[in-house]
């Protein structure tokens, strides 16, 4: 006990030793000093909260859509290269209700609703149901897709009612929505954009990166006088693309391919004339793509909707979700690109261009033609089963003399023939600036696996498969002179304020054949047009070279043909290629490509104008 009361003693010493009542005095005035000026400050808070807390509270509230903010980019437009703009990007508004604040002040509620359904037809029933589930909320979506002059008018409501209740809680979401002037014109080459700035198909999809910009961003925060400062990130717009078409050459040959649907489309389920019907244009100097056009096409304004051009209401209403985008996804394909068929005679200018290139023939040789011959233990046809007789090379081009063209590649050889059909690019990617690119070696034969059979068919266009770009590429090479550019869509790409970023310039990828070949060949499909088969595909005035084609779809014998033309002008020094595939055409007898020539002629007699293609002397 003693020990205890000896150590508090020392303690006490010790602490006024260190703390004299001098100092002690002053840390109990400290002390009292604090206690004090909290209870000011509780007191301050809690008059100002009861006398003007409303009021802060509001202007908190109303001003809190400032906080953090999205400004949207504008997507780039896609021109054709007069400037005629094929896609756009369009500035809208979406309508945003703050359910927070417009309840926070009850005065204003009613007006508020007024406003909405006076301005957007938006129903006092869909504002009260969000108000009453989500009373909280800060972001609605109640309108989309607004427009400037619809927005102004809003804009010029509030102001009238500044005065008395204002309208509170609703504002205008800045936004953009993808427009297509030309509706289904060249759709599956154009494409669209579905949510989230995403190209679906075409040059949307294949260019997506470079017509998709940045969104900017407005930040806010409140100052000392309750004003709002802002800070803001101007959004980054995406760049333009200059396309190679030429819009009045599209409208062209959609005009007459519209023409020819119309005039067979009877009994043809999806509308038509054809189960598919493409044609391809092109500038064989430089592999531009003038136009490419295919049937079905769609809406780029409502590509979701099938429409009943294409099937009947009762049809579409009875599909499932399955069959309606399996539909779609048809619908929305290229055939130019996308779909391969066995080509046919058209193939036969590339067999005889090998046959000369290699020097297997000279093109003074002679053929005869008895309307089969026997090769590899099977009878192969002649178109003419009566035969044609004896053929020149020129002859065996006119006539489109399959006998002829067998004993011809019977020549070149397997391996040079395979080797030929690499050189001019069937079944290789074309490097193409569009989506649906892909090479199609599993459908072609090799050195390895052609045997005398498979030769003599591929001579003569069947039992292999391309699609028209690749034919229609490789074309282009056999009219030029032997030149094998990489066929594109795109000429340049520019941004906003017109500096060009990037230049697509001609690409040559190879040779093909020589120029001597290549004027060969030309003179040979020339006599075609004048007197072969393509006389159909005449153009007055003009002098015309090309090839047709039919060839029979498997399985064989039910009667089913893809025909085509493939041509050209003028015959010296070619400027224009148009290709023109058919696909199952709804007539009797689909072994005729009369048909293609006429609708190839149809298209070139209203585009030499324009195109300036010279007339012949």
């Amino acid at each position: 006990m003693h020990y205890n009361m000896a150590r508090k003693k020392k303690q006490r010493d010790f602490l006024q030793k260190m703390f004299p009542k001098r100092m002690q005095k002053k840390l109990v005035m400290l002390f009292m000093i604090i206690i004090l000026a909290f209870i000011i400050l509780i007191g301050r808070i809690t008059y100002i909260n009861a006398s003007h807390g409303q009021k802060y509270g509001k202007v908190v509230l109303d001003q809190q859509q400032y906080d953090s903010r999205t400004i949207p980019f504008k997507r780039g437009d896609i021109l054709e290269k007069g400037g005629t703009k094929l896609a756009t990007s369009e500035r809208v508004y979406n309508v945003i209700l703050d359910a927070k604040v417009l309840l926070s002040n009850k005065k204003s509620v009613d007006i508020t609703k007024q406003a909405l359904l006076e301005c957007f037809s938006i129903e006092i029933a869909q504002v009260d149901e969000v108000l009453q589930n989500n009373p909280d909320s800060r972001y609605n979506i109640m309108l989309k897709a607004v427009s400037y002059l619809e927005a102004e008018a809003f804009h010029d409501y509030t102001e009238q009612h500044k005065t008395k209740t204002p309208i509170v809680g609703v504002w205008m979401e800045e936004d953009y929505i993808r427009k297509y002037p030309y509706s289904a014109v060249a759709s599956d080459v154009i494409g669209f954009v579905v949510d989230g700035n995403l190209g679906n198909a075409g040059i949307e999809a294949s260019y997506n990166s470079v017509l998709n910009g940045t969104d900017g961003r407005e930040y806010g925060y409140f100052s000392e006088d309750a004003t709002v400062e802002r800070t803001v990130k101007e959004p980054v717009n995406g760049n333009n693309v200059i396309t190679t078409f030429d819009m009045e050459l599209q409208g062209i040959v959609e005009k007459h391919v519209d023409i020819f649907n119309e005039q067979y489309k009877d009994g043809i389920e999806r509308g038509g004339g054809a189960k598919n019907i493409g044609v391809l244009v092109m500038d064989p100097r430089n592999g531009a793509i003038l136009a490419m056009s295919s049937r079905p096409n769609f809406d780029l304004n409502n590509p979701r909707n099938l429409s009943e051009m294409y099937f009947e209401k009762e049809k579409i209403d009875a599909m499932n979700d399955e069959d309606y985008l399996k539909e779609l996804n048809s619908m929305w394909k290229n055939f130019c690109i996308v779909d391969t068929f066995e080509p046919g005679s058209t193939i036969k200018p590339f067999t005889v261009a090998t046959a000369l290139e290699t020097g297997v023939i000279s093109g003074d040789e002679h053929f005869y033609c008895g309307g089969m011959l026997r090769i590899g233990g099977h009878n192969i046809h002649c178109a003419n089963r009566q035969g044609h007789g004896t053929l020149s090379v020129s002859g065996v081009i006119e006539r489109s003399c399959n006998v002829g063209m067998m004993q011809i590649v019977a020549k070149i050889g397997v391996e040079r023939f395979a080797k030929s059909q690499s050189t001019f690019g069937f079944g290789d990617y074309t490097g193409v600036d569009l989506p649906g690119d892909y090479e199609t070696t599993g459908l072609m034969y090799n050195a390895q696996n052609m045997s005398p059979t498979d030769l003599a068919t591929n001579s003569f266009g069947q039992n292999f498969n391309v699609n028209m770009l690749q034919l229609g590429t490789g074309f282009c090479s056999l009219i030029n002179g032997g030149n094998y550019y990489e066929p594109h869509i795109i000429e340049r790409v520019e941004d906003v304020n017109g500096n060009v970023l990037s230049d697509k310039q001609s690409v040559l990828l190879k040779k093909t054949i020589s120029p001597e070949v290549s004027t060969k060949v030309k003179e040979y499909m020339h006599e075609t047009v004048k007197r072969g088969t393509a006389t159909t595909a005449q153009v007055e005035g003009y002098e015309i070279g090309g090839k047709t084609g039919t060839a029979e779809k498997l399985p064989r014998g039910r009667g089913k043909y893809v025909i085509s033309f493939i041509g050209y002008a003028p015959q010296e020094n070619p400027e224009f290629m148009i290709y023109v595939v058919i696909d199952e055409p709804n007539v009797a007898d689909q072994t005729s490509s009369r048909l293609a020539c006429e609708l190839a002629s149809d298209i070139m007699e209203e585009a030499f104008p324009l195109m300036k293609i010279p007339k012949s002397e």
